[in-house]
């Protein structure tokens, strides 16, 4: 199955996120199919880039958002 989820990036203890669209059967921060996006949790207020487009493509062709990039797609407004 296609998911939508968060790679984990950037320093220990200082976390920085890419939204990706990877295969489950991957490992977390391994081989993805598209990157569509960022999340920056560390800066105040909390920076957050997504294509809208492509979230929406890929949502309509089957693949699944994790509840937290469900809740972060819906912040920026791509559901």
């Amino acid at each position: 199955m296609v998911k939508i989820r968060l790679r984990r990036m950037g320093a220990k203890k200082s976390p920085f996120y890419r939204i990706v669209v990877a295969d489950s059967r991957y490992p977390r921060d391994g081989r993805f199919i598209e990157e569509i996006g960022y999340y920056n949790p560390t800066v105040t207020p909390s920076e957050l880039k997504v294509d809208n487009d492509r979230a929406q493509a890929w949502i309509k062709t089957g693949a699944q958002p994790t509840e937290t990039v469900r809740a972060l797609l819906k912040k920026a407004g791509a559901m």
